[in-house]
C-alpha cells in the first residue's frame, strides 16, 4: 500500500504544480494606440504618460481589422515605451 500512497501523493503534488503555473501565467495583452492625428501602432501596455495634447486612445487588438482606412498605421516599435507624433517615434 505504501507504493500506492506514494503514487497518489506524487499525483496530487503534480496537479498542484500544474495548476499553480496555469494561475501564474497571464496572456500577453496587445492593444492598439492611436493619437488624434490618426497615427496608430501596437502597444503591450496602456501607458498613462502620453502627452495630453496627443489625445491617445486605446482599442483592442482586433479593432485594426475594421479600421485600416483613414488611419496611418506606423511600424510597431520594438520597445513600446513611447509614442508617435507626426510620423516620428518619441521614447519616454
Amino acid at each position: 500500500m505504501s507504493g500506492f500512497t506514494n503514487t497518489l501523493r506524487m499525483g496530487v503534488l503534480a496537479a498542484i504544480a500544474v495548476s499553480g503555473v496555469a494561475v501564474s501565467t497571464t496572456p500577453a495583452s496587445a492593444a492598439v494606440a492611436c493619437n488624434r492625428f490618426n497615427e496608430c501602432w501596437h502597444t503591450n501596455t496602456r501607458y498613462t504618460t502620453y502627452p495630453s495634447h496627443l489625445g491617445v486612445k486605446f482599442y483592442e487588438d482586433n479593432w485594426r481589422e475594421k479600421h485600416m482606412r483613414g488611419h496611418r498605421w506606423r511600424a510597431d516599435p520594438r520597445d513600446d515605451h513611447g509614442y508617435y507624433s507626426h510620423g516620428r517615434w518619441r521614447s519616454f
